[in-house]
């Protein structure tokens, strides 16, 4: 076969693997390099890519370098022959590399000095991308020339897939780049230094979460719901060593008892009906980071037997297969059932319960965090009003006696909901105590004074209701009685005749 024959044959071979390996175009120059090293006795060949953003070109791919020289092989746009090509987009040729000065050797790999070196850029719409280069050991003038033009068609032939490539480096450095901020993000958000709460007992549960971050020890995080169980969690996971791996939150009680045991170990093909494909558990999925395991006590026995071996030995099988997996995962349990009556009447198994009761922190109920109440509703007050665009000034004197006479059965999550629907109804910036849910306006809950004890006064409730706005507004206007009867839209004569009524004196309010 003589060399155009043998040049055309390379290049269907390249058309060929280019077609067949159209998603994994790594695989690809690699592939085109071993070609035209074994079909034409390239010594050396490399493609080197443009880094978006700089004035660097670095190595990709390569035949005959070592990894060390691979990572050599950085030139700046203008620099060298690989750099002047990558700058101008204009191939060149060197007949004896030892002849010329401006040949790097930047990979240190070559000794030959009558090798010929020959780069062409690698052009995508217009823009040079990259350069391929190749090593012909001693070829006349008439054959470097063909090799000349046969790897400009190469390098036309693969400036598409070249592209593609830069553009996955491109997307993959975006994702990392996303993913290392949405982790510092959320390292940020779980931290404990933006947990709120200063009572003494929260206090004890910060310390209790820095003394267990840097351990595998297990947790055991107990509360009555709504306490803020999974925060507690997501902070111990954020404090700790397996801060950049997966946190995996599991809800026991919201899955259904047949599907549960799938759910966290995964199962295979045909394991029941409806497995039509293997599924990985919430355990795998945890490897190497934490899994949270929310209202523990809701498991079944079955289950709970299987959860022990994890815990023990750290494998298990999924649901219908054979395969022992193992797995390195931290688990932190929630629950908000008394766990030692569920040992007393048989529901919880007494082993698990000492496997899991290792580290246990008691989160206190929100009644027994009056100091808190204020804190968690001014933190609540800023981040929904920056949710849903408004500008929230203050909660106004009512609504914090509402607030702080109130029993907080649904605790920390009770009082979340109440602030978002009051900035929801509030149309001043205000939270006023007709903004806040009917459940703390009345008397068996709030414990307030606004009504007799003999029952509902209506003219009471309207009189409390009609202080308040005047308070806000009398707040609003530094004592201004004229400008508070402007702002509620009255006359001076109303506003004087109902503050002396209701004893209100405007001078507190300057």
């Amino acid at each position: 076969m003589n060399q155009s024959d043998k040049k055309l044959d390379v290049l269907y071979k390249i058309s060929q693997a280019t077609s067949a390996r159209q998603h994994n175009v790594s695989e690809l120059l690699n592939e085109v390099l071993q070609i035209m090293e074994t079909e034409m006795g390239v010594l050396r060949g490399t493609f080197t890519l443009h880094k978006p953003g700089s004035d660097i070109l670095e190595i990709e791919a390569s035949s005959g370098l070592s990894s060390s020289e691979m990572s050599r092989g950085q030139y700046r746009l203008g620099e060298g022959i690989t750099g002047r090509v990558g700058l101008t987009g204009h191939p060149e040729m060197v007949p004896e590399i030892g002849r010329s000065p401006d040949f790097l050797n930047r990979t240190k790999a070559r000794d030959e000095q009558e090798t010929a070196f020959l780069c062409v850029p690698i052009i995508h719409h217009k823009e040079v991308i990259g350069t391929m280069s190749i090593d012909l050991p001693g070829c006349s003038e008439t054959e470097l020339n063909g090799y000349f033009l046969f790897l400009q068609h190469v390098a036309h032939i693969l400036a598409s897939a070249v592209s593609t490539i830069r553009e996955e480096i491109e997307e993959l450095s975006a994702l990392e780049s996303e993913n290392k901020m949405l982790r510092r993000q959320l390292g940020d958000r779980y931290s404990i230094d933006n947990m709120v709460g200063n009572c003494s007992s929260m206090r004890a549960v910060y310390e209790q979460i820095v003394q267990v971050g840097n351990s595998t020890a297990t947790v055991l995080v107990r509360g009555a719901s709504g306490t803020g169980k999974e925060l507690v969690a997501r902070a111990i996971h954020f404090n700790s060593p397996r801060k950049n791996n997966a946190f995996v939150s599991v809800n026991c009680a919201a899955l259904p008892e047949n599907l549960i045991e799938s759910e966290l170990f995964g199962h295979e093909k045909g394991a029941f009906t409806g497995a039509a494909q293997q599924r990985k558990g919430r355990f795998e999925l945890a490897n190497g980071g934490t899994i949270f395991l929310d209202e523990i006590g809701d498991i079944s026995p079955a289950v709970q037997v299987r959860l022990l071996r994890v815990l023990q030995e750290k494998t298990f099988e999924r649901v219908g297969g054979n395969e022992t997996i193992t797995v390195n995962v931290r688990v932190v349990a929630a629950t908000s059932r008394n766990l030692e009556e569920g040992m007393v009447n048989g529901t919880f198994r007494e082993d698990l319960y000492y496997r899991l009761n290792v580290f246990p922190i008691l989160l206190p109920p929100l009644r027994e965090r009056r100091a808190d109440v204020m804190l968690l509703a001014d933190h609540f007050l800023q981040k929904y009003g920056e949710m849903y665009g408004k500008q929230m000034k203050r909660i106004s004197t009512a609504a914090i006696n509402m607030m702080m006479t109130y029993h907080w059965p649904g605790n920390v999550r009770e009082l979340e909901n109440c602030i978002e629907r009051a900035v929801l109804t509030s149309s001043d910036g205000v939270i006023h105590g007709f903004n806040l849910p009917p459940s703390l306006q009345t008397t068996d809950e709030t414990r307030t004074n606004l009504l007799p004890e003999n029952g509902t006064n209506l003219k009471q409730m309207v009189e409390a209701y009609e202080r308040e706005i005047l308070i806000d507004a009398l707040k609003k206007h530094r004592g201004n009685a004229t400008a508070a009867a402007r702002y509620l839209q009255t006359t001076q004569r109303i506003i004087n005749y109902r503050i002396k009524n209701l004893g209100i004196d405007p001078k507190n309010y300057k």
